[in-house]
């Protein structure tokens, strides 16, 4: 590689590393397995303290294993108006929260990706089913769709390239 090619190398390499990266799919992983059936999507709220939806309802059943969509801290792991809350920190600043559930872990703790964090519990608020996870997600101060962060990353397939007549 000429000293040219190489300082273009490294400027486009600093230049790339200073780019926010975007979310791909499959950053996170379901909280419950099988894939269950989502009962209320994500509603963002309009302004920072207006009603809204900050995360999605996943039908699930009494004493589910509920599993961390990613590694991370959890920073809480308790009671929050009568409902258990887990809570993870993850790198780049991704939170996330499931509730109502009865956790297994505590404030601390180091959680890999599908670890069980305790089990759903019955008692969401406007669930259609007997029991449903509330699974949230956001960046710093703003909720974002955890339904937009999973997902397995789509495959690139090259064909031939067809001839013209």
């Amino acid at each position: 590689m000429s000293a040219s090619s190489a300082a273009l190398f490294n400027a486009r390499a600093d230049a790339t590393s200073l780019q926010p990266v975007p979310e791909q799919p499959g950053r996170l992983a379901w909280p419950l397995t099988p894939r269950p059936h989502v009962t209320r999507t994500f509603e963002p709220p309009a302004t920072p303290f207006g009603p809204g939806h900050r995360g999605v309802d996943l039908e699930t059943t009494a004493g589910q294993q509920v599993l961390a969509a990613d590694k991370g801290i959890v920073v809480f792991a308790g009671q929050v108006a009568g409902q258990g809350v887990v809570a993870l920190d993850h790198d780049g600043g991704l939170h996330t929260t499931y509730l109502p559930i009865a956790p297994t872990v505590a404030a601390g703790d180091q959680i890999y990706r599908g670890q069980p964090l305790g089990t759903a519990a019955p008692g969401h608020p406007g669930c259609p089913s007997a029991a449903c996870l509330h699974w949230g997600a956001r960046r710093g101060t703003e909720y974002i769709d955890p339904l937009a962060l999973v997902g397995a990353p789509s495959r690139v397939r090259l064909k031939p390239w067809a001839e013209g007549p």
